[in-house]
């Protein structure tokens, strides 16, 4: 009879033997869920770090993108996982998936923050300002300073030539404060440094004034044009500075960011070793 039966059950399932237990196949996806889910963390939390950290903007905007696809990716592995462990029962495993999920929630809000200054890029773009069209903006003012003093009669040279070389001196002094003001995080500090600029400011219109009447009124207006100009490229630099977006970004990277996603791995490593002291039925 039992061979009866036996032979019966080959025809229906190809077999008495190597035939998988359900709770077994199902106890195998999980197992592959949580292993994928922790991979799809780490892309994350390694493409946002990549954001942060990206010399170009391009850059920062393609691992934001990956950063943003492998969260998504992590939410829908919970989803699924969450599916096949309510299936088979694993009380104990749905908790830890619950854990990991609040956890998860926690980082992703602090991690969207960090994403969304980090692809503004500010400070890069202020660094790029001071190096490119501010120096060249301070440099055609020397030039400019320079026609005004071979355009200055003989007997007023000397004043002229240390009238302009106050201008300048208050020029390149406001350069060299930009790199400061890119780099701070404070808003005091900021302003402070930026009242600095406003006295060289300041220093290199009065120094244009004084030579009114002693040099000729066209080179002149040339340099206060000149003056102008840089002076209208270093405040979309400090407006771009006081945003903060990269050191913003990197400060929130290095202080909350590190914990969260530690609690979050710390999450994943108790669930995988929940599934894999697991057993199961074998085969029949």
């Amino acid at each position: 009879m039992k061979r009866i039966l036996c032979a019966i059950a080959m025809i229906v399932s190809g077999g008495c033997r190597n035939v998988p237990d359900p709770a077994f196949t199902q106890l195998l996806e999980a197992r592959r869920l949580a292993a994928e889910l922790h991979v799809q963390f780490i892309k994350a939390s390694n493409a946002s770090d990549r954001a942060v950290l990206a010399d170009t903007d391009e850059a920062s905007v393609e691992f934001a993108k990956q950063a943003q696809v492998a969260t998504q990716s992590v939410r829908n592995g919970v989803a699924e996982l969450g599916s096949v462990l309510q299936r088979i029962g694993y009380a104990d495993e749905s908790g830890l998936l619950d854990e990991f999920s609040k956890r998860f929630d926690d980082y992703a809000k602090v991690d969207k923050d960090v994403l969304g200054l980090a692809v503004e890029n500010t400070n890069l773009k202020a660094q790029r300002l001071s190096f490119g069209p501010v120096r060249e903006a301070a440099d055609g003012f020397r030039d400019a300073l320079d026609a005004v003093v071979k355009g200055a009669p003989a007997r007023d040279r000397a004043r002229v030539e240390a009238e302009t070389e106050r201008a300048l001196l208050a020029v390149r002094e406001i350069q060299v404060l930009q790199a400061p003001h890119i780099a701070e995080a404070d808003d005091a500090a900021m302003g402070r440094l930026e009242k600095e600029m406003a006295t060289r400011q300041t220093a290199a219109r009065e120094a244009l004034k004084s030579l009114a009447g002693v040099s000729p009124k066209e080179t002149l207006d040339a340099a206060s044009a000149a003056l102008d100009k840089f002076d209208k490229l270093s405040a979309e630099l400090v407006a771009l500075s006081r945003r903060n977006t990269n050191v913003k970004s990197l400060a929130l990277s290095l202080k909350p960011k590190p914990a969260l996603t530690a609690a979050c791995d710390a999450s994943l490593v108790a669930l995988e070793g929940a599934l894999a002291k697991r057993g199961f039925t074998g085969t029949r």
